[in-house]
């Protein structure tokens, strides 16, 4: 089979070269962050110094100009770990916030960040979520009023991945209360740390992905400057939708990758492992299942490959990614519930990385729009739904 265009052999000497990186830097010390539930500044910095975080970033911000095969490298790579909260961390960083500043931002806004995004000096978060708002973006109340020179933030924010640990956040914001439709009136504001007003106010505590830190974020008559209003007031609704394409990529990049690396690490185990003399993995239903799934895994990775190849010939992939975002967010989490069930009473144990796996990926089918509104997306695109 032809390989897909982005994995030329540039992408792959990058891909050795990171890989190496991870075993040396920081797969040996993963349990601990797992455990302080966060990752230190130093990996960040790390990252940065070696070129992997924003790699498509242009050079004159300190970026490589590389091409997003570059990025779904690190994405893969940082998956193939086994610890997922890291691999969301640096993609909320890299590939779903950073891309707002460089394609929105004007020069003075793109000199002032875009440098400190790639040298890991800043770390970058985006909130869109509320209590009580999660795929409906347009019913978001956050406010931002404006006062001469300034912005005035009142609002809340949760379940906001690098929450905590980020220096700026971009900021979906209500600048028009009366707007009609209400999606005019949303904004991006960028908020940066330390800004009086902005509080940082705990971290998840979640079920999974527990490096990488989830926060709730309190906005109490926060003043910002005008000047951090990122693009037009009130198109911020558009920028959401246009970007969260690249964002259902991403996770589509870790679904398939946590797929591929569950069933690498179960197969092994269901050959060595036995039952009344056995293999657990020579019985016909194990067998099956097996087969089934790997089936499952190859066609997903040919139907990724060839939206990562739409995606960077510049084609419009609403359509494809909103199904690879359900399907393989579904797939990773079949993989995952299947693996436990084959390893038995291990696979409930926490000692056992199957078990931080499935835990790790029960998120994907949840975030940057649920499943359930991806097939609304699709259905509309079919002309199944009339509203």
């Amino acid at each position: 089979m032809a390989k897909p265009a982005y994995r030329s052999e540039e992408v792959e000497a990058f891909r050795d070269a990171f890989r190496a990186f991870l075993a040396s830097e920081v797969s040996p010390r993963l349990e601990q962050w797992e455990h302080d539930r966060r990752v230190p500044r130093d990996f960040w910095r790390a990252m940065g110094a070696q070129g992997y975080l924003c790699p498509w970033m242009p050079e004159r911000y300190g970026g490589s100009e590389a091409d997003f095969g570059f990025s779904v490298v690190v994405c893969e790579e940082l998956g193939r770990t086994g610890f997922m909260g890291l691999q969301t961390g640096v993609s909320v960083h890299s590939d779903i916030t950073v891309p707002y500043l460089a394609e929105l931002g004007n020069e003075e806004q793109k000199q002032r960040w875009l440098p400190g995004c790639a040298s890991g000096e800043i770390v970058c978060a985006i909130g869109m979520t509320e209590p009580g708002v999660g795929s409906d973006l347009a019913a978001l109340r956050t406010t931002a009023l404006r006062d001469g020179d300034d912005y005035i933030i009142n609002g809340q924010k949760t379940f906001i991945s690098n929450g905590l640990e980020s220096d700026l956040i971009i900021l979906a914001v209500r600048t028009d209360a009366e707007a009609v439709p209400a999606s005019k009136g949303i904004s991006l504001i960028v908020v940066e740390d330390a800004t009086p007003g902005y509080v940082k106010s705990r971290q998840l505590e979640k079920m999974g992905q527990h490096c990488q830190d989830t926060g709730e974020l309190f906005f109490e008559d926060c003043r910002v400057p005008a000047a951090n209003l990122l693009g037009a007031e009130g198109r911020g609704f558009s920028y959401l939708m246009a970007n969260l394409q690249r964002e259902r990529l991403m996770i589509s990049v870790a679904a398939q990758t946590a797929a591929e690396q569950i069933l690498d690490k179960t197969l092994p185990y269901v050959k060595e492992r036995k039952a009344f003399g056995r293999p657990v993995g020579s019985f016909q239903h194990n067998a099956f299942k097996l087969v089934e799934l790997a089936t499952e895994i190859e066609l997903g990775r040919t139907f990724l490959d060839s939206i990562i190849d739409e995606f960077m010939a510049g084609d419009d992939i609403t359509r494809r990614v909103s199904m690879a975002k359900w399907w393989m967010s579904d797939l990773a989490n079949r993989v995952a519930y299947e693996a436990v069930q084959l390893h038995g009473g291990y696979g409930y144990m926490a000692e056992y990385p199957v078990a931080r796996d499935f835990v790790d990926v029960r998120a994907m089918p949840i975030y940057a729009g649920s499943n359930e509104v991806m097939k609304l997306i699709l259905a509309r695109m079919m002309g199944l739904d009339e509203n």
